[in-house]
Order: structure tokens, then C-alpha cells, then sequence
């Protein structure tokens, strides 16, 4: 009884070493994924639960990579449960557009292209450890990437844009509606 008492804890103290240092990374990847605080606390620790029931399989190089493959799953299941109307979630985005940050853009993203963007820009995986991550080939993980960049620049371009115009009803050279071009004096 004794001897199993002490391998019990040499495998709860091997667990808090892999794991705690990527505590940071686990609630912030589940930030992006659940896109509220109380939610993402509720989704890291259920990951760091099912991480110590499955430890004592593990047997890969990286850790990081497991632990956020199991957060994902956690946060699908969760999200699958609470699962907004499409419609409902486009008008809030649209809502926001107009004074969206970088986070917010990356918010508004589709699940899928939004994780993989979170993965590579916020926590810095490689495309390898990534494709561990989300269970897809190295390809598809640059193809998200590419696509996602392009959605961000494409959103980013839009909300500055729709920054700068005029409130409506005044037109951008002032009241009598003509622009006025001046020359440079360089």
C-alpha cells in the first residue's frame, strides 16, 4: 500500500513539472476558443483534469502540444452544448466591426481558422506542433494560416475605412460636398 502511495505522488509531481508551465498557455488558447474569462478558467481546468487522468499514457516529446489538443476537445464539447444561432452571432460581429482590435478580428474568425491563427501568433507552436494541436497535416495548417491572415487584413482594412468616413449625411470635403485637392509645397 505504501509503495503505490509513493508512485501515486512521483506521478502527480512528474505531472505538475510537464505541465504548470504551460498553464499560461493552456487559459490563454481557451480564452480564444471560449471567448469569455469564466468560461475559459472552467475549460483549462477541465483540460488539466482529463490531462492527469491520461498521463500516465502520454508518451510524445512535447507536452504543450497534448495539453492544448485536449483543451481543444474540451472547448468543442462545451461549445457544441451552448451553440448560438448563426445569424444572432453575425449581427453582434457586425456590431463590433467598427472599432474592432486585432483580438476582436480574431474573435470574429471561424472557429477553425481562429485557432490556428491563436495557435501560431499567440502561443508561437510551429506549424508541426500545430498540426498535433488540430489533428490535420502541416498543408492544411499553412493553408488556415494563410487564410486567416488574409480574412484579419482584409477585416482590419475594412474597420479602418469605415473609421475614417464621414458621419452620414456630411461628405468628407465639408458643407458644400466639393473636395479640394492642394498641391504638396515640398
Amino acid at each position: 500500500m505504501m509503495r503505490s502511495s509513493k508512485v501515486g505522488n512521483k506521478t502527480a509531481q512528474a505531472f505538475r513539472d510537464a505541465t504548470v508551465p504551460w498553464l499560461d498557455d493552456v487559459y490563454g488558447f481557451a480564452h480564444v476558443l471560449m471567448r469569455n474569462q469564466n468560461d475559459a478558467e472552467q475549460a483549462a481546468e477541465e483540460c488539466y483534469q482529463r490531462a492527469l487522468r491520461l498521463f500516465d499514457g502520454f508518451r510524445g516529446p512535447a507536452v504543450k502540444p497534448w495539453l492544448l489538443a485536449i483543451l481543444r476537445t474540451v472547448c468543442q464539447e462545451r461549445l457544441a452544448l451552448r451553440a448560438p444561432p448563426q445569424d444572432a452571432a453575425a449581427a453582434a460581429a457586425s456590431d463590433r466591426r467598427g472599432k474592432a482590435t486585432i483580438r476582436e478580428l480574431v474573435d470574429e474568425l471561424p472557429a477553425l481558422l481562429g485557432e490556428t491563427i491563436a495557435l501560431r501568433d499567440y502561443l508561437d507552436l510551429s506549424y508541426r506542433e500545430i498540426g498535433e494541436v488540430t489533428g490535420v497535416p502541416v498543408s492544411t495548417v499553412m493553408s488556415r494560416i494563410a487564410e486567416a491572415r488574409a480574412l484579419l487584413l482584409a477585416a482590419r482594412r475594412a474597420a479602418n475605412e469605415a473609421a475614417q468616413a464621414p458621419p452620414e449625411g456630411r461628405t468628407a470635403g465639408g458643407a458644400s460636398g466639393l473636395t479640394v485637392y492642394r498641391r504638396c509645397a515640398c
